[in-house]
């Protein structure tokens, strides 16, 4: 294996990559990651001072592609004492959880996985994301593990029957329709318009994705394209807000349009322009999964009565 130097202050690897942030990582022994991404197949052991990284297939550029998956390059340190200082709340946050970062996500792949979150919790999406995987993608060189499929891919055939046949339920048409309409505004431009986009217009362009809202289109702007404003607002995030920030949103019982814009504006003004990241510390913090205990992988799983209303 080789090795990437970091402490775990500046990347916990449990809550980075079963967080909710992508759906292809599993803990495979204690303080052991196994997952995908950049087309290889891997495996990171976390340790104090390092982390221990392997890829299949091994490539001389490993060590830059990781660091670029976990944003080493972005000073964390320096974030979180900003944060911390612009407010008490995340201070207390930033205590508990450390080593937070966001993850450089594949844009297609960011996409067509959240589409999948709709109204569902974090085994089954993995299942469906892996779903997808072995239905489409290619088989990752020395392993059995599929690669996320390419758009040119996924417009083969009659990809929504498939995915029907699958059990994916509605949102087989929308992964079908989706990446379609990508294919058609040729993938690779039509994701460097995007990231060249200011915020607000990446999102608007998202949203005209079938299967794409506002929650949905915000974990793309902030988890693929470097629109680190982008606050996702569900359940948990509507609950940080009323309970520290917005106390007149008590009187409202679910998440309307204007009270999701009011809590991301509300991050926006605090945070400024890694607001997204900032309020993913604050989300994690307040996941039971993490609180309770933070050894117990299984229990990321559950759909504990917290979680019933939420849409990752």
């Amino acid at each position: 294996m080789k090795k990437l130097v970091c402490t775990r202050d500046q990347v916990n690897l449990k809550c980075v990559l079963l967080g909710g942030q992508s759906f292809r990582w599993k803990e495979t022994a204690p303080n052991e990651y196994s997952g995908v991404f950049s087309g290889g197949f891997w495996v990171l052991q976390q340790n104090d001072d390092h982390i221990n990284f392997k890829r299949t297939p091994a490539t001389n550029s490993d060590e830059q592609s990781l660091s670029n998956y976990l944003r080493m390059n972005e000073p964390l340190d320096l974030y979180y004492k900003e944060w911390s200082i612009c407010d008490p709340i995340f201070k207390k946050s930033a205590e508990r959880f450390k080593g937070i970062r966001m993850l450089k996500q594949e844009p297609i792949e960011n996409i067509l996985s959240f589409i999948c979150s709709s109204n569902n919790n974090i085994i089954r999406i993995s299942s469906m994301v892996e779903k997808m995987c072995t239905l489409y993608g290619d088989k990752i060189e020395g392993t059995d593990i599929y690669a996320f499929p390419n758009i040119d891919q996924l417009v083969r055939g009659n990809i929504e029957e498939d995915l029907k046949n699958a059990k994916f339920g509605y949102r087989a048409k929308f992964i079908s329709q989706t990446a379609e309409k990508i294919f058609k505004l040729d993938g690779i431009k039509w994701i460097e318009k995007l990231k060249n986009m200011d915020y607000d217009n990446a999102k608007k362009e998202l949203m005209l994705l079938p299967g794409v809202g506002p929650k949905v289109a915000d974990c793309i702007c902030l988890m693929s394209l470097d629109h680190l404003e982008a606050v996702p607002v569900d359940t948990h995030v509507f609950q940080i807000a009323r309970e520290n920030y917005l106390p007149h949103l008590k009187k409202y019982k679910s998440v309307t349009q204007q009270v999701y814009n009011e809590i991301g504006d509300c991050f926006r003004k605090i945070f400024k322009k890694n607001a997204g990241w900032a309020h993913t510390v604050l989300f994690l913090d307040d996941l039971k999964t993490f609180k309770a205990n933070e050894s117990n992988n299984d229990k990321l799983n559950e759909k504990p009565k917290a979680k019933k209303k939420k849409k990752i």
